[in-house]
C-alpha cells in the first residue's frame, strides 16, 4: 500500500478502475507497477524471483532488501536483517555460509521443511494463502497471474508454542523435524498440501537436541533451581503478609510476582465495601418500602377521584419497573487500572522490534458543511500523532458524501501532519489535535523540556494558523458547487460529483512509500475511502459505511484491533490505544474481550451544563456497574474492537476443570461404571452430524477447524464446504476471506499491493452485501439508528465480555450540542433507536437466550430499550398535580399514621440512594440534579415524540422528521446555549408548564376564597406541582433565551393556551360559593 499510487476509483460490478494520479506525478502510472519495491540498502529495484515472486529477503518483516544485498550480506555482513535484526536465512539458489541451519544435505529449499519459529500464526497464514490462490479464486476475472500451488506442510508445535524461551536459542529446540521424500501418511489433512510430500521427524541428536530439554543436562538444572527459589522467595513474602491467598486471576493489589514484565497488565479495583454496602442495603429497603407503598395505593382507592388515582397507580407501578430494571444493574460497580510500564516491558524490549498488535483506526462523516473539515482535520491529526509504534497504526477516514472538500482537506492535513507530528512527539504534548492544543488555558513554560521549545512552539502555531486558512478557503470555495460539477488539479472530473451514483474511492495520503515527516521519520498510514453508492441500494447509512471500513482495512493491513471515532472525537490521552492494549493484549483477559469502551468527555460545555451534555450519571454511574457483570454497552464512538468479535464469532469458551471420579476402583466396579454410563439417544445420526456442524461453525473459523478433521478426503471435503460457508458469510471476495482466518492479523505476502486496492474496491461495492450475512450476524448491525447498542447486544449474546476503562486524563474529547433544540433532536434519535430495537426481533426481552448474555447484563438492555415508553406515563404524572389543582381532588385518600410512614419511608429511600450512589461514584449532586431535571424535561418531549414516531415507521413504515429552524445566534462565549431553534418537540413540555402555572394560581385562589380548612389538603397538591416545574426550569430557561428575549412563537403558544384554560376556568367558576340548600330562582316580580 503505497501513497504514490493516486486516487483509485472503480465499480466491481461495472468492471471499472481507473487510476487518478496526484498533481506533481509525472506520467501516467500503470497500476500493475504498484508492486515494485526499492531496496532501502543501495536504492535499487528489489526485483522478482524465478518464480515471478517478490524477492522476500527476510520473512520476519518483509523489510525491502534487493537479491545483490542480500547476497552481500550473508557473506560479508552482518548475516541479520537490518530491520528486525533476524538472521536471514538461506533461499534457493543462494550459497552456504557459516552458521546456516543444517538441511540434511538437501539443497533445495522449496521442498525442505523447516519449523524454526513456526507456531499457529504460520499455519493460518499458509492456509490463508491457499485458500486465496486455490479454491476461492473463482468469480475473479482472468487477467491475474496463474495461482501458484503452494506445497506448505503442517508445522509440529514446539516445546514453547512457537516463542522464544529465556536463554535457549531457537536451533536449540527438541523437535527438529525433517523433510523426507517417499511415500508416506498425513497427519493433518490440509486441502492445499501435496500427497506425495509426508512429514516425517528425524531422530533426536543427543549432542544437540537433549542439550536444552534433556532433563540430565545443565540448562534444565539451572532452569529447576532458579524456579525453586523463587517459590522460596514467594512463600516468604506470602508469609510475611499473613498468610493471605492471592486471587487467582492476578487482580490482587499487592501480587509481589518476581518478573515485572509477566505481571497483570491491569486488575479490577472493586469500591469500598464501607461505600457499597450500605448501597446495597438501602436497594434491598427501598425495594421492602415500594411493595408495602403499592400494597397501600392498590388497596385505597378514592372513590371520588377514582379515574385520577387509576391513572397516578398504574404511572407509579411503571416508575417502580423502570427502577428496578435501571438499578440492579449497578448492583457490582467496579474500578479498573491499568500499568502501562508493564506492557511495554512485556511487548516493546530494547533492540527488538514492537511486539505491539496493529490497531486500525475509523473516523465517520458525511456532510462536510455540517461536520467541519476543519474538526475531522483535528481528529485526524491527533490520531497521526497517537504514542504508539508508527507502523502500526493505520487511520481510515470514511467520506459517506463523496464530498470533494473533504478529500482536498484530507490531502491538506497529510501535508500538515508531516510537520505537527513531529513537533509533538518531540516535546511530549497533550492533547495532539492543534485546534485544542492551541486554545488550552494553561502555562506552556511550565514543562518546558528544551530551551528551543517556545520558539517552536510559536513557529508550529503560525503554520497552524496558514493550515487553517487554507482549509478555511476550501469550505469557502465549496459553497458554490459548478454547473458541471467539481474537477480534480489535473482536469479529470470528481468521481463523486453525483452523491447517490458514484463508484467506490480510495486514496493512499500516507503509506510506505511517501509517507514520512520533516525529520525523515515513518508516519502512520492514512487512508481515504468513499463507499460506492448507487440508486435502487439500501447503504444503511453509518453501519453500512462503518463495515465498508471494516472490509477494507482487513484487505490493506488487518489489524486485529479496530478503534472508531466520530469525526468530532479528537484523542486527547496519546497513550489510549495503550490503555485499551492492556486489556486486549492481556494473556488471561484479553481471548474473551470483544470491545474496550471508554467513556465520553466533551468540551465547549458551559460550567453549570444545564441540559445534562456531559451525561455524567450514565458515564460514570451506570457504565461501571455494567462493567462489574458483563461488561458496558457500546456507546458509538471511543472504542476498541477485537476483529473476531466484529465478525460474529462466539466468545472462546473457558475450559472447566473435570468432575472428581472415583479412581481407586477398576473400571468394572458398578459403583462408578454406573455414574459413567450416558443415556442412550434415540436421534438419527444426521441430526447429531448437524449438530456438531453447528457447534464446530459457531466458535471459530470453519477452515481452522478443519486442520483437525477426518483423515483424507473427508477432510478436504470439510474444508471445501467451509469455505463455502465463510464466503456466503462474508461474501465473494477471497483476499478478505482468507484475512478471516489470520487470528493476529497482517496482509497475505502473496498478494501485491496492485491486488490489494483492486480487491479494495471489490468489496466496498454497493452490492457485495447482497445474500450474505453483513449487516445481521457480522460487523456493524443493521435496523435501528442508534447502531452502536444493537452491535454489542449481538456481541454480548455471543458470550463475549466488553471492558470499561476510564484513564486518569480523558483518553477522548468530542463536542456536545449545548443548546436546547439541538440537545432534544439528539436525545430523540438515541431514544428512536431504541423503539426500533424494542419492536425487532432483538429486542432483549425474547431475543438470544441460552447464548452467553448474563441476566444482570440483559435487565441493562432491557431498561435501553424501554426507557423511552417511559414517557407516556410520565407525561400522564405531570398532567396531575394541574388537573388536581383545577377540580380540587387529590390522587389520595387522607393519608393515616401508617400510610404516611410508607410514604415518608419512601422519600427518604429514595434521597438515601442518590446520596450513597453519588459518595461511591465520585458524581457531584449538580450533576446528578440536572440529570434528574433532563430526565424529565427529555421524557416529555424527544421520548414521546419517539414513540410515535418508531411506531409509524415500524408498524405503519411512515418515516416522519422533525426540521430544525435557526431562530437567534450569539458570537460571545456559549453562544449557541443561547440559540432558541423552534422544533415541535419544545410544545409538550411548553404545555406542561402553562397549565402547573394555572394551576398554582387556581390552587392558592381556591384556598384564598374557601377559607383555612382549604389549605391543608392544598399543599400535597402544590408540592406535586412545584415537582413539576423545577424539574422543567432548565427548559424554561432555555425557552427565554439570553437577557430574557422571548422568541415570538413562545409568546404565542402562551397566550393560545392560556385563553383555552382561561375560558374552561370561567366554565367551572371556582369562586361561586357552593351551597347545599335549594337553588333559588329570580321569579321576576317586582316587590317593591
Amino acid at each position: 500500500m503505497e501513497a504514490s499510487a493516486g486516487l483509485v476509483a472503480g465499480s466491481h460490478n461495472r468492471n471499472e478502475l481507473v487510476v487518478i494520479r496526484r498533481d506533481g506525478e509525472s506520467g501516467p502510472k500503470p497500476l500493475r507497477q504498484l508492486s515494485g519495491q526499492i531496496c532501502q540498502i543501495c536504492g535499487d529495484d528489489v526485483g522478482l524471483t524465478v518464480d515471478g515472486e517478490l524477492f522476500v529477503a527476510c520473512n520476519e518483516c518483509a523489510f525491502p532488501v534487493c537479491r545483490t544485498c542480500y547476497d552481500y550480506e550473508r557473506s560479508e555482513g552482518s548475516q541479520v536483517c537490518p530491520q528486525c535484526k533476524t538472521r536471514f536465512k538461506r533461499l534457493k539458489g543462494c550459497a552456504r555460509v557459516d552458521g546456516d541451519e543444517e538441511e540434511d544435505d538437501i539443497d533445495d529449499v522449496e521442498n525442505e521443511f523447516n519449523f524454526e519459529g513456526r507456531g499457529r500464526q504460520d499455519m493460518q497464514q499458509a492456509l490463508a494463502e491457499a485458500m486465496l490462490q486455490g479454491h476461492l479464486s473463482y468469480g475473479r476475472h482472468s487477467d491475474s497471474d496463474p495461482p501458484h500451488v503452494l506445497h506448505t506442510m503442517p508445522q509440529l508445535p514446539l516445546l514453547t508454542n512457537g516463542q522464544m524461551v529465556d536463554d535457549i536459542p531457537p536451533e536449540q529446540h527438541a523437535l527438529v523435524p525433517s523433510f523426507m521424500g517417499g511415500g508416506g501418511k498425513r497427519i493433518h489433512p490440509l486441502p492445499f498440501s501435496d500427497p506425495s510430500l509426508p512429514v516425517q521427524t528425524r531422530s533426536m541428536d543427543p549432542s544437540k537436541d537433549l542439550a536444552a530439554y534433556g532433563y540430565g543436562s545443565v540448562a534444565w538444572k539451572e532452569r529447576m533451581e532458579n524456579w525453586k527459589q523463587k517459590q522460596e522467595k514467594l512463600q516468604m513474602l506470602k508469609n510475611e503478609n499473613g498468610g493471605k491467598d492471592w486471587d487467582n486471576d492476578g487482580d490482587g493489589p499487592d501480587l509481589p510476582l518476581m518478573d515485572e514484565a509477566r505481571q497483570p497488565l491491569s486488575r479490577k479495583m472493586p469500591i469500598p465495601s464501607s461505600q457499597i454496602n450500605p448501597y446495597r442495603m438501602i436497594i434491598i429497603i427501598r425495594l421492602v418500602v415500594l411493595g408495602f407503598f403499592f400494597h397501600y395505593r392498590v388497596l385505597h382507592p378514592v372513590n371520588d377521584a377514582y379515574a385520577l388515582w387509576l391513572v397516578s397507580v398504574i404511572c407509579e407501578i411503571w416508575f417502580g419497573l423502570s427502577w428496578i430494571l435501571d438499578q440492579f444493574p449497578k448492583w457490582l460497580p467496579i474500578d479498573r487500572e491499568t500499568y502501562l510500564d508493564r506492557l511495554s516491558l512485556r511487548y516493546e524490549k530494547e533492540g527488538q522490534p514492537s511486539q505491539l498488535s496493529p490497531v486500525d483506526i475509523f473516523v465517520s462523516t458525511v456532510d462536510p458543511l455540517k461536520e467541519p473539515p476543519l474538526v475531522t482535520a483535528n481528529t485526524v491529526l491527533s490520531i497521526l500523532a497517537v504514542d504508539y509504534p508508527v507502523d502500526k497504526v493505520s487511520c481510515y477516514v470514511s467520506d459517506d458524501g463523496a464530498a470533494m472538500l473533504t478529500f482536498e482537506a484530507l490531502s491538506e492535513t497529510s501535508e500538515f501532519a508531516r510537520k505537527w507530528v513531529p513537533f509533538c512527539k518531540k516535546f511530549n504534548i497533550e492533547p495532539r489535535a492543534p485546534e485544542w492544543y492551541f486554545a488550552q488555558k494553561i502555562d506552556y513554560l511550565k514543562d518546558k523540556v528544551l530551551a528551543s521549545f517556545v520558539k517552536e512552539r510559536r513557529a508550529m502555531k503560525r503554520e497552524y494558523e496558514e493550515f487553517k486558512v487554507r482549509i478555511n478557503a476550501l469550505v469557502a470555495k465549496a459553497q458554490k458547487v459548478p454547473e458541471e460539477g467539481w474537477t480534480m488539479q489535473d482536469g479529470t472530473p470528481w468521481p463523486g460529483n453525483n452523491v447517490r451514483d458514484h463508484p467506490g474511492m480510495i486514496q493512499v495520503f500516507l503509506g510506505q512509500s511517501g509517507g514520512h515527516d520533516t525529520d525523515g521519520n515513518e508516519l502512520p498510514r492514512l487512508v481515504y475511502v468513499s463507499r460506492e453508492k448507487r440508486p435502487g441500494f439500501n447503504h444503511h447509512k453509518k453501519a453500512g459505511a462503518m463495515n465498508a471500513l471494516v472490509r477494507v482495512s482487513a484487505v490493506l493491513t488487518n489489524a486485529p484491533y479496530l478503534l472508531n471515532l466520530d469525526c468530532d472525537h479528537y484523542i486527547n490521552n496519546s497513550k489510549a490505544l495503550r490503555e485499551a492494549m492492556c486489556f486486549m493484549m492481556d494473556p488471561l483477559l484479553g481471548k474473551r474481550v470483544c470491545y474496550v469502551q471508554f467513556p465520553q468527555r466533551f468540551d465547549g460545555i458551559d460550567k453549570s451544563d444545564r441540559y445534562a451534555n456531559r451525561n455524567t450519571v450514565f458515564f460514570d454511574i451506570n457504565m461501571k456497574g455494567l462493567d462489574g457483570i458483563q461488561g458496558p454497552i457500546y456507546v458509538g464512538t471511543g472504542c476498541v474492537f477485537s476483529r473476531p468479535a466484529l465478525y460474529g464469532y462466539d466468545a472462546p469458551k473457558t475450559k472447566k476443570p473435570p468432575t472428581r471420579t472415583c479412581n481407586c476402583l477398576p473400571k468394572w466396579c458398578c459403583c462408578c461404571s454406573g455414574r459413567r454410563k450416558k443415556k442412550k439417544t434415540n436421534k438419527p445420526k444426521s441430526e447429531m452430524k448437524k449438530k456438531n456442524s453447528r457447534e464446530v461453525d459457531a466458535g471459530v473459523p470453519a477452515p481452522v477447524c478443519a486442520l483437525e478433521g477426518d483423515k483424507g478426503i473427508e477432510g478436504e471435503n470439510l474444508a471445501l464446504m467451509s469455505e463455502q460457508k465463510l464466503e456466503k458469510k462474508f461474501g465473494q471476495s477471497p483476499v478478505f476471506v482468507a484475512s478471516t482466518l489470520l487470528e493476529n492479523g497482517g496482509t497475505l505476502k502473496s498478494a501485491s499491493p496492485a491486488s490489494l486496492l483492486k480487491e479494495a474496491i471489490h468489496v466496498i461495492s454497493c452490492g457485495y452485501e447482497d445474500k450474505t450475512e453483513w449487516g445481521k450476524e457480522v460487523g456493524w448491525i443493521y435496523g435501528s439508528v442508534t447502531e452502536d447498542i444493537l452491535t454489542g447486544f449481538k456481541m454480548h449474546c455471543h458470550g463475549w465480555r466488553s471492558i470499561y476503562c476510564i484513564p486518569a486524563r480523558p483518553a477522548f474529547k468530542g463536542s456536545a450540542p449545548i443548546n436546547l433544540s439541538d440537545r432534544l433532536h439528539q436525545v430523540l434519535r438515541w431514544a428512536l433507536g431504541s423503539i426500533e430495537i424494542f419492536l425487532s426481533r432483538h429486542c432483549p426481552l425474547w431475543y438470544g437466550y441460552g447464548g452467553g448474555l448474563k441476566w444482570l447484563e440483559r435487565l441493562s438492555y432491557i431498561n435501553a430499550t424501554v426507557y423511552p415508553w417511559t414517557s407516556i406515563p410520565l407525561l400522564a404524572y405531570c398532567t396531575l398535580p394541574a388537573v388536581c389543582l383545577l377540580t380540587g381532588k387529590f390522587i389520595t385518600p387522607e393519608l393515616s399514621n401508617v400510610a404516611s410512614l410508607w410514604f415518608l419511608s419512601l422519600f427518604i429511600c429514595i434521597f438515601a440512594t442518590s446520596i450513597l450512589e453519588m459518595r461511591w461514584s465520585g458524581v457531584g449532586i449538580d450533576e446528578w440534579w440536572r440529570n434528574e431535571q433532563f430526565w424529565v424535561i427529555g421524557g416529555v418531549s424527544a421520548h414521546l415524540f419517539a414513540v410515535f414516531q418508531g411506531l409509524l415507521k415500524v408498524l405503519a413504515g411512515v418515516d416522519t422528521n422533525f426540521t430544525v429552524t435557526s431562530k437567534a445566534g450569539d458570537d460571545a462565549e456559549f453562544s449557541e446555549l443561547y440559540a432558541f431553534k423552534w422544533t415541535t418537540l419544545l410544545i409538550p413540555p411548553t404545555t406542561l408548564l402553562i397549565i402547573n402555572l394555572i394551576g398554582v394560581v387556581a390552587g392558592i385562589s381556591n384556598a384564598i376564597n374557601n377559607g383555612y380548612e382549604s389549605w391543608g389538603p392544598l399543599f400535597g397538591k402544590l408540592f406535586f406541582a412545584f415537582w413539576v416545574i423545577v424539574h422543567l426550569y432548565p427548559f424554561l430557561k432555555g425557552l427565554l433565551g439570553r437577557q430574557n428575549r422571548t422568541p415570538t412563537i413562545i409568546i404565542v403558544w402562551s397566550i393560545l393556551l392560556a385563553s383555552i384554560f382561561s375560558l374552561l376556568w370561567v366554565r367551572i367558576d371556582p369562586f361561586l360559593a357552593k351551597s347545599d340548600g335549594p337553588v333559588l330562582e329570580e321569579c321576576g316580580l317586582d316587590c317593591n
